[in-house]
């Protein structure tokens, strides 16, 4: 009988992806991933998610990934931070610890198969089992799994990908179970509190103030720091002028701010790199869509692979992308072609 492990965070997308399983007689086991030192929080998460998997008849294993998760995701952010950078270590973290190092620990135990609580199918396509998006649109999270190798959907399982999120909790409810955390985590999971905070505990200093500068040079001001700025930003800037400014790029080598007006937010072109893919190009369409942001509708474009790099050109331009953020290729049927680190 095929084995399947779910990956339990202790909150209540993974706990009902747990019982739908269970509900289908398959032979799962709950594994929990600590990403970070143990607290007195996380024991606490643990104990209940002993009793959830008690109520439903299954087995949890617990595993210490948190010297991995140091070495591969909060270094690697910390050093794209300080060059400037937005880096996405939630995609990261996909790729490298739970469809990882998490899906290798699965396998010593003894499964087959991962199971989590993303919103996302897997459904046969022309390279095989392919990613697409979760049916629930406020809550796809396609667009994080797209640095993830195809390899991994032939052994992966997502029981919410036709479910809607609005709809967990009460079917929590009526199976008697309860989540250690019924909210969601809407940031990263290892800055408790600012940015500043965490870089300055972890000794680092970040660059001062530097000028404010347009796109025709002109220095209007002066910045509190860069790393506190990311591209299309319009609040926090504090600086009184004839038309709303925004972010347009950030100069590391002269510690510049560039700003302008909405008009020169726009980008016709994108580059991406470390490309990840999932559907040789030559099955995907002309106009492919893309999407340079989570919470953005994708827009067509021509996407061409040069190596391990995409080349994109908007058919419409599109807010200018972020250095550092995931770029993912679509096809109009929702599956992931590619994807890549936008620079």
């Amino acid at each position: 009988m095929t084995s399947i492990a779910l990956a339990l965070s202790g909150g209540a997308d993974s706990l009902l992806s747990l019982a739908l399983l269970k509900e289908q007689n398959a032979h799962v086991f709950g594994l929990h991933a600590l990403f970070l030192p143990a607290t007195a929080k996380d024991l606490e998460r643990i104990s209940n998610l002993r009793t959830q998997c008690r109520l439903l008849g299954v087995r949890l294993e617990t595993i210490d990934l948190s010297d991995a998760f140091e070495k591969q995701i909060i270094q690697p952010f910390i050093r794209a931070y300080t060059q400037g950078k937005t880096p996405n270590p939630c995609a990261w973290c996909n790729r490298d610890m739970k469809f990882g190092l998490l899906f290798e620990a699965a396998r010593k135990l003894g499964a087959d198969q991962l199971a989590t609580g993303h919103y996302c199918r897997i459904q046969p396509s022309v390279a095989g089992p392919g990613l697409f998006r979760g049916l629930d649109p406020s809550k796809d999270q396609s667009y994080f799994l797209s640095l993830v190798g195809a390899s991994a959907w032939k052994q992966v399982l997502f029981p919410l990908g036709e479910r809607f999120k609005k709809d967990v909790l009460p079917a929590l409810k009526r199976r008697g179970l309860n989540a250690a955390s019924e909210e969601e985590s809407q940031e990263i999971c290892f800055i408790p509190d600012n940015y500043r905070s965490f870089l300055s505990s972890r000794g680092i200093l970040l660059p001062g103030p530097g000028p404010v500068v347009t796109r025709e040079g002109k220095q209007i001001g002066t910045h509190q720091g860069l790393w506190r700025y990311t591209q299309g930003q319009r609040r926090g800037l504090k600086i009184a002028y004839a038309h709303p400014l925004y972010v347009i790029d950030k100069d590391i080598r002269t510690n510049t701010l560039i700003v302008g007006s909405r008009d020169q937010l726009w980008a016709s072109t994108c580059t991406a790199i470390h490309a990840n893919i999932m559907v040789p190009p030559a099955h995907w369409p002309e106009h492919p869509l893309v999407q340079t942001r989570y919470r953005q509708q994708a827009g067509r474009a021509r996407v061409r692979l040069v190596g391990k790099t995409l080349e994109v050109e908007f058919i419409t331009p599109q807010e200018v992308p972020t250095p550092g953020q995931v770029l993912t290729v679509y096809s109009r049927e929702g599956q992931v072609l590619a994807g890549g680190i936008i620079v």
